[in-house]
This record gives C-alpha cells, sequence and structure tokens, in this order.
C-alpha cells in the first residue's frame, strides 16, 4: 500500500503542471487583464499603470510569471489577489469552510434518500412505486440547478419561512454559540435541498440499475438457494455489492467541494469557493483563480486516491495492482 500510494503521489506531479500551465495559459489569452479598466480611468496616469503592472508581474513573459507562481506555490504561498489585496491563501481558507459545510450537508442529505428509495425501487420493480419515484428521479435530474435555487428563493420570499439568500443573518456575530448554529442550519436548509434534489435523483437511478444487475448473479442465485431470506440476501449480499460505484463516487465528490455549487452560491449569494472563483474570473483575478484551480485538482486527485483506497478495503475482489491499473 506505502508502494502504491508513493508512486500516485509522484504521478500527480506531471499531472498538476499541465493542469496549472494549461489555466495560466488560458487566463494570459483572455484579452485584456485586471488592470483594463484601470487603463481606460483618464484620472490614473500611466507611471501609475506600470507600476502596478510592475508590482503584479504583469509586464513579464507567461513563462517568467508562472515559474515565479510556481516557486512560490512550492513555498506554500498562493500569491496576492489582484482584486482583494490579500493572500490567496487566506482568501480561500475563509471561503472553505462555507463550501465545505454547504457540499458535506448536501451530499449526506442526497445519500440518506437516495440508496433507501433505490432499494426499494429495484426490489418492487415494475410497481407503481417504481414508476412515480423514478420520474421523480428523472424530474430532479433535469431542473438545472440555478432554475430550482430561483424557485427554492421565491418560496422563500413568499412564505418566510426561510431566510431569502445569505449565509449567515445580519446579526450573526451578536449571537451565541447555540444561536449561531440555528441560524447556519436555517440559512443552509434550502441550499443543501438544491443540491441534494439533483445528486439525490442521479444516485437513486445507480443504486436502482446496481440492484437489477447483481441481484441476478449466480452468487445471489447461490444465496437463496440456501434458503436465506430475500431481506438478507438484499441487504447483506446484494447492496454490499451494489455500493462498490459510491465508494468512486465520494472520492470525486471531494472535486465538488470547489466547484459544484458555484452556480447555487452565486444565485443565493452563499460566501463560498464557488463565488469567490465566479468573481475571480470575472474580474481576471488570474492568481486567484489559479488558487482555485490548484484546489480543484488537488481535491479531484486526492479524492481519486482516497477512492482506490476504499474500494480496496470494502472489496476483497479488487488489490492495489488493479486500483492502480483503473
Amino acid at each position: 500500500m506505502t508502494r502504491f500510494i508513493i508512486r500516485r503521489f509522484i504521478n500527480m506531479i506531471p499531472l498538476l503542471l499541465g493542469i496549472t500551465f494549461l489555466s495560466f495559459l488560458v487566463m494570459s489569452m483572455v484579452p485584456g487583464d485586471f488592470l483594463s479598466s484601470l487603463k481606460m480611468n483618464p484620472q490614473i496616469s500611466p507611471d501609475v499603470i506600470r507600476q502596478m503592472e510592475a508590482q503584479f508581474g504583469l509586464d513579464q513573459p507567461l513563462v517568467v510569471r508562472y515559474a515565479k507562481w510556481l516557486w512560490a506555490v512550492l513555498h506554500l504561498n498562493l500569491g496576492t489577489s489582484l482584486q482583494y489585496r490579500v493572500n490567496v491563501t487566506s482568501l480561500i481558507g475563509a471561503r472553505a469552510l462555507n463550501t465545505i459545510i454547504l457540499s458535506a450537508a448536501s451530499m449526506m442529505f442526497a445519500w440518506m434518500i437516495a440508496i433507501p428509495i433505490g432499494i426499494v425501487v429495484a426490489v418492487r420493480q415494475n410497481s407503481i412505486w417504481d414508476r412515480v419515484l423514478s420520474f421523480v428521479a428523472f424530474f430532479g435530474m433535469s431542473v438545472p440547478n440555478f432554475f430550482l435555487a430561483f424557485l427554492m428563493m421565491f418560496f422563500a420570499l413568499k412564505t418566510g419561512w426561510f431566510p431569502v439568500g445569505g449565509t449567515f443573518s445580519v446579526d450573526y456575530p451578536d449571537l451565541d454559540l447555540w444561536a449561531r448554529i440555528a441560524d447556519r442550519v436555517n440559512h443552509l436548509m434550502l441550499p443543501v435541498f438544491v443540491l441534494g434534489v439533483a445528486g439525490m435523483a442521479s444516485l437513486m437511478r445507480l443504486m436502482r440499475s446496481q440492484i437489477l444487475e447483481i441481484k441476478n448473479s449466480d452468487f445471489v442465485r447461490t444465496a437463496r438457494a440456501k434458503g436465506l431470506s430475500e431481506r438478507v440476501v438484499i441487504y447483506k449480499h446484494v447492496l454490499r455489492n451494489a455500493l462498490n460505484p459510491f465508494v468512486t463516487m465520494a472520492g470525486y465528490g471531494l472535486a465538488d467541494l470547489l466547484g459544484g455549487a458555484a452556480l447555487v452560491e452565486a444565485v443565493m449569494n452563499l460566501q463560498g469557493l464557488g463565488l469567490l472563483l465566479l468573481e475571480a474570473v470575472r474580474s481576471l483575478d488570474i492568481y486567484l483563480v489559479m488558487g482555485s484551480v490548484l484546489m480543484g485538482a488537488v481535491l479531484l486527485l486526492v479524492g481519486n486516491l482516497l477512492a482506490d483506497l476504499a474500494l480496496v478495503a470494502v472489496d476483497p475482489r479488487v488489490d492495489f495492482s488493479s486500483a492502480e491499473s483503473q
């Protein structure tokens, strides 16, 4: 296992270099830069513009700027945000907790509902429950997250039951600990529902297809021939093998901490990483964009590694040599 992990980390290095260089190249090819709007202001002299270009390194060639940024990253410094004039690491860290809480809560919500429903519709194939819940799943997958977010905000506005957007209330700093927790939970209810609906629908369909595929396999027929009850067959033999794809999906889900909730955060004004990345791209804040891209790439690669390790742990048919070849 140690050799497997070391080899995977070594393989991550060229991948991260390729991802970050291509991202740096694309951002540099965009017409204009962060100072373009300032250059159009007649009240700002060309000398001030040149000083700012030299300060942020925008007057240097692409390769030189990328090499300096990469050298700073090796020293755990993601650079300075052009828009906010603060360290990118601290800026991302300040927003990370909100996105982590939102993504983790929505993932738990989707899994806790999707897996039991997927089992029910698979066991009762072609029943009225299967048809109704499958229709609900297709509806959930077809409705865009941002549109559902608009509907939920309209619902909150009309009923007054939930806050209309935002991460916390205005008086949040003045509240005690339990009141702060309650305020956060209240603001999370609708965003978690919006993000959980699409994930719940796709997970339910995946669980249904996995159980239908496995429940007629040879080892399941053998279990039934031994006289085991259908409940034991489904929950002990079928379900355990059907969960393998979900282990992989959980690992890849780490990357969603950065971009999966971006549109929902933008629509519902949630102060998270997704909204921060959208603002950075819109303002051509190249160092903030690069820090976000690097974080997303690391989360994706580490999530893939954790998924492989978890798959080896839960499935005795998979070993490290087969996981490495996937």
